[in-house]
């Protein structure tokens, strides 16, 4: 079952749920000016004062059978080490890295500029990633004040023959695969433009960041490949995700805990599991999530629209000011879904959300409350055998409604 709506989507949701490392970079973060210097370097306009450093320099090998981790590394900590302005540069051709970690602090007066053009390939064998701490993930960023990662590059994680050593959907507790990118502790960022296909897990994880932006990204990977989530952040604040195209295999964009301050705007999200809070209450000792707004996005054949997913815990965490507005949806099957009964449900319960088009299965000892419902327009657009009214489903939770309401709210 199937629901589209060309309708304004808002809903305001509070729920009670389960140090500057890094660069000597002077003067405060101008994100306008960094994104200039972004589309400059991808135009190749940069001025004189930036000294580039390029992979092939440093003994990279474009014809993508050569591993180059080592050369790439190099590169990176050349650049990053130059007390000037300085531009990194993957430049056209195709390239093949394992797993590496390009590590801050950085010494760069103005934010470290990383400009791809390329197609870089990573390692299809997963025994190279063996899951210690700098063999988790394939490109990870790492304690840097100020850095740019811009251009027409392609990323591909080469996750096909990966995904079926994927356990995640079986446990709680999995080995999580290697996303193509994780930016752990890098603040002040543009990443702008580049492409990321077939990671073995996430496309982009952002973690304990702040004042991070991801501009112009297209993030592909079958609809079917197991938790490829597009851009996932946790303990995170002030991310500004826009004008991205997102089709994967698991949520588009997902915030877990210590999610503060994210803007999600004018994404393109299909196919995938939409967009998603959570799960949250997953680990003990959560921190908060607060101040998102998902808005001016759409989904396309998703299996969620919007979401907000939380485990029972005896540590709960609260999530609070979430908004999603302006929403236009086509054939998703699930639209509207607070579920606080993530993971502790039987399975013959997941069967019956497909004709609920707004479902807020809520904890009892934890209600969801200040839920707000302004101009809901969802039709159904099944096969005519299934043309049965759709309803919205309320459980323990405390909803006020404006405007048009389609499917009837909750009695």
């Amino acid at each position: 079952m199937a629901f589209v709506t060309k309708a304004r989507i808002s809903l305001i949701l509070l729920l009670c749920l389960v140090d500057r490392n890094g660069c000597e970079r002077t003067g405060p973060f101008n994100p306008a000016e960094a994104l200039v210097k972004a589309k400059n370097a991808a135009a190749g306009k940069l001025g004189p004062d930036v000294k580039t450093f390029n992979v092939l320099d440093y003994g990279a090998k474009a014809n993508g059978k050569t591993d180059s981790s080592i050369n790439f590394i190099r590169t990176f900590k050349a650049a990053c080490n130059f007390r000037g302005n300085a531009m990194m540069v993957i430049p056209k051709g195709d390239f093949l890295i394992g797993p590496i970690i390009f590590q801050g602090p950085c010494f760069n007066p103005s934010s470290l500029i990383i400009q791809a053009n390329g197609i870089v390939k990573a390692q299809a064998d997963l025994s190279y990633f063996t899951g210690g701490a700098d063999d988790t993930d394939w490109i990870t960023f790492q304690s840097i004040n100020g850095l740019i990662l811009s251009g027409t590059g392609t990323f591909h994680g080469q996750g096909a023959k990966a995904w079926k050593y994927n356990d995640c959907a079986h446990k709680s507790h999995c080995v999580r695969l290697a996303a193509n990118f994780k930016f752990n502790k890098v603040n002040d960022a543009i990443i702008n433009g580049i492409n990321s296909i077939d990671p073995k897990g996430f496309h982009i994880m952002v973690t304990v960041c702040r004042n991070f932006r991801l501009l112009n990204l297209k993030l592909q990977a079958p609809g079917d490949s197991p938790n490829t989530d597009g851009i996932h952040i946790s303990k995170s604040n002030v991310v500004k995700i826009a004008h991205c195209v997102i089709g994967t295999g698991d949520d588009c964009v997902s915030m877990i805990h210590g999610s503060i301050d994210i803007s999600v705007n004018k994404v393109i999200c299909g196919p995938g599991h939409g967009f998603s809070v959570g799960s949250l209450g997953h680990y003990d000792d959560e921190a908060d999530v607060n101040k998102i707004v998902v808005t001016n996005s759409s989904l396309t054949d998703t299996t969620n629209g919007v979401r907000i997913k939380t485990y029972k815990t005896d540590s709960p965490s609260k999530a609070s000011s979430i908004f999603f507005t302006d929403l236009v949806m086509n054939r998703v099957k699930n639209p509207i879904i607070i579920d606080q009964e993530y993971g502790n449900r039987h399975s013959t319960q997941g069967t019956s959300i497909s004709k609920v088009a707004v479902q807020f299965l809520c904890s009892k000892s934890n209600p969801c409350e200040s839920i707000q419902m302004n101009n809901i327009d969802l039709q159904y657009v099944g096969p005519p055998r299934e043309q049965q009214p759709f309803e919205s489903n309320c459980t323990n939770a405390k909803v006020s409604y404006v405007g048009l309401q389609n499917p009837p709210p909750c009695r």
